[in-house]
């Protein structure tokens, strides 16, 4: 049985407000969670009008666990769980562990649960979608990972090489992962910025190759790419960053956007380049990331600010802002 435990959610004038979740008896495959430390990402400013719990970056250590779960974990051990928290388990999609697109009853951050998430002292999650958080990774260094981290680190596993040139659009939350994932990759990183201001910080986070984009009509690098991570808020124009792909090259648009995707058509097809849309993990490739960012020393930069309606607040008003460097964690 879980106790009552506390919660913040948005309402419709987007204040923070917090809640309580009246404990229930734990399902067999579910697991208690009493959280430590939360991230907080630009998604959560899509719910706040909603009234839904926040938070889908979520660490802490095991309570408790329903009768028959399988003995996977300890109470008192590290957890972690992101944006997907279960499917049917049975369809040719949860099969290959995509339970995001489970066609019978995905359950995901903003589509189902929604008096759960991370913005609260504890969570109730299925045994098969937790994550062990290494040595190597402090609560609140993990937290940020379960969402942005395997964001920028699940394209690498599926689509990059070593050796590859590899472009970043946008040194913020997600950019500065991302740069450091593919530097340890093995690519050569090219960052793209707004201006200079970030310049320093970039090439220490492992880019090899620092362009300045605000002004710029066309985009000049020491050699052309052949992958393209852009993580800004808004899709920047198009036309010149497909000058500097190769051909055959791929663009990975990786932030969440209500925009629609124009671009220019004639580069598109002449240089035979790829958009490729990637939203979500499987269980195994969480853990990957995970083990790979504890041995590379993989960790994001952070603000840290107290579980609680102000504190809510005011991360999520600075990371509206864009004021963030680079990613907020809440501490509970």
């Amino acid at each position: 049985m879980s106790s009552n435990f506390k919660t913040f959610h948005g309402s419709p004038s987007r204040a923070i407000q917090e809640g309580t979740y009246k404990g229930r008896e734990l399902e067999p495959n579910e697991v208690l969670i009493r959280i430590t430390y939360s991230g907080v990402c630009g998604t959560d400013l899509h719910g706040l009008e909603s009234g839904m719990v926040l938070g889908h970056e979520g660490v802490g250590v095991v309570e408790s666990f329903g009768e028959g779960t399988r003995g996977v974990w300890k109470v008192g051990e590290r957890v972690g769980f992101g944006y997907v928290k279960d499917g049917c388990g049975v369809c040719e999609f949860c099969l290959v562990c995509a339970h995001m697109h489970c066609i019978n009853s995905a359950r995901f951050y903003s589509g189902s649960d929604f008096d759960q998430g991370s913005f609260a002292t504890h969570a109730i999650w299925p045994e098969t979608l937790l994550h062990r958080v290494p040595k190597g990774l402090s609560d609140a260094e993990a937290a940020p990972l379960f969402c942005a981290g395997q964001t920028v680190f699940v394209p690498l596993l599926k689509y990059v090489k070593p050796g590859d040139r590899l472009g970043v659009v946008g040194i913020g939350g997600l950019g500065h992962l991302a740069i450091q994932f593919a530097s340890k990759w093995g690519c050569e990183v090219v960052a793209f910025s707004g201006t200079d201001k970030k310049k320093d910080e970039a090439l220490a986070l492992g880019a090899t190759e620092f362009v300045v984009t605000k002004g710029v009509e066309k985009l000049v690098v020491d050699h052309k790419l052949d992958h393209l991570f852009v993580t800004t808020s808004q899709h920047p124009k198009w036309g010149p960053y497909m000058d500097v792909m190769k051909p055959f090259g791929k663009i990975y648009p990786l932030t969440v956007s209500t925009e629609d995707l124009v671009i220019p058509f004639l580069p598109f097809l002449l240089k035979e380049i790829s958009f490729i849309g990637q939203c979500t993990s499987t269980p195994a490739s969480v853990d990957k990331m995970l083990e790979f960012a504890s041995f590379h020393g993989v960790k994001p930069i952070l603000e840290e600010y107290p579980l609680s309606v102000d504190g809510v607040t005011e991360a999520l008003e600075r990371l509206q802002a864009g004021e963030v460097r680079y990613r907020g964690v809440l501490k509970a």
